[in-house]
């Protein structure tokens, strides 16, 4: 029996989102054909892979015997779509770019803007989000990452040190104390199911019974309420030529061991044998680069 590579993504989009809708959105297909396809796909084997119920899709021991394979026919994929990407000589089309929301609004975006007037032949999409994409299996070109890849599949291009600090509206900042204690600051911060991630870990460890006083789950939103003086933001303070005028203005507070942080320029090995994405990638170094000297 052979089971092709489609089949094996959609098997792995349900399997990774743990829900019919999830794959469908990842693979941006209809729920009915999602279902469609898995009961031919489990006709083939044989087997139920996954027990449907109120909280999702959940493997079962077949299923669990797939996601391995699965994994490894994803990442084989996404090499043969690079080698075949290979052979173009110029830096033209599309290139992926993922990174955390702030990065993306503050830096990524004008980024792209340069790179349009510089090279009119190549686009830029950049994918904002807290989950990490596979850069094995193609699921972006390029990342700007908090830390150095652990997979040897994937090659780490250049890195930079990030000064963090503590930003609040004008308004806010006329009420706290010149050197306000952390306790005494009003945090906005990240709302399930986004509550892991950074700066939420790092503040709850630094501040006893760390409660924010505003959360939301996007980004422009938590922007929006620090602009409007509800609260304080932890932002990277990288002195890119982009740097745009903020409204927000620096606390003079010490975030300890968290005052400073990495960022990682990361991609597939392979995926630099592609003239869009090295070019991509060298301009991405140069922007850092002089950023680092500022």
């Amino acid at each position: 029996m052979d089971i092709s590579w489609d089949d094996a993504r959609l098997f792995l989009a349900i399997a990774e989102t743990g829900s019919f809708s999830g794959a469908a959105r990842r693979l941006r297909i209809g729920q009915p054909t999602v279902s469609r396809r898995l009961a031919a796909l489990e006709y083939a084997v044989g087997a139920s892979l996954f027990r449907r119920g109120v909280d999702g899709a959940v493997l079962t021991a077949a299923g669990e015997r797939l996601v391995p394979p699965a994994k490894k026919m994803a990442e084989w994929a996404g090499e043969l779509h690079r080698a075949a990407e290979s052979s173009d000589t110029s830096p033209r089309g599309l290139v992926r770019v993922t990174a955390a929301p702030y990065m993306c609004f503050d830096f990524l975006a004008p980024f792209s803007g340069a790179v349009a007037k510089k090279y009119p032949g190549l686009r830029l999409e950049v994918l904002s989000g807290i989950q990490y994409l596979d850069l094995g299996r193609g699921e972006a070109d390029l990342a700007l990452r908090a830390r150095c890849p652990p997979n040897a599949d994937l090659k780490r291009v250049y890195g930079v040190q990030i000064r963090n600090a503590v930003f609040v509206a004008k308004s806010l900042k006329a009420k706290l104390p010149k050197r306000p204690a952390l306790q005494q600051i009003p945090w906005v911060a990240w709302a399930p199911p986004f509550d892991a991630t950074p700066p939420n870990p790092q503040l709850e460890s630094i501040i006893p019974g760390f409660s924010p006083v505003f959360t939301a789950d996007n980004y422009l939103v938590m922007l929006a309420a620090a602009e409007a003086g509800v609260g304080a933001m932890v932002l990277g303070d990288l002195r890119h030529r982009f740097v745009r005028e903020r409204s927000l203005v620096p606390l003079d507070v010490d975030l300890g061991p968290y005052a400073t942080s990495e960022l990682h320029l990361v991609c597939a090995k392979s995926a630099l044998d592609i003239p869009r994405v090295r070019k991509v990638s060298e301009l991405l170094v140069e922007e850092l680069e002089q950023a680092k000297k500022r």
